[in-house]
């Protein structure tokens, strides 16, 4: 990728992280990977570890899983 389009997508997280300030991390990275983030590109943006992004985009899965079968 070159710099300008990756200078477009760092922006484009910005807006998004800016827009959901009040939102917990859990949506944020859910968001971002729906957008098609890789979790390391997740962490790198909220700051912690691809293993916590993984995991809270297993649970939120598993969560929604649950709820579709009630």
């Amino acid at each position: 990728m070159d710099k300008t389009n990756e200078r477009i997508e760092r922006l484009l997280v910005l807006l998004l992280l800016q827009a959901m300030k009040a939102s917990p991390q859990k949506e944020k990275a859910i968001q971002l990977n729906i957008a098609g983030f890789s979790n390391i590109e997740i962490a790198e943006y909220l700051s912690t570890g691809p293993a916590v992004i993984a995991s809270m985009l297993y649970q939120s899965k598993k969560t929604t899983k649950t709820k579709r079968r009630k």
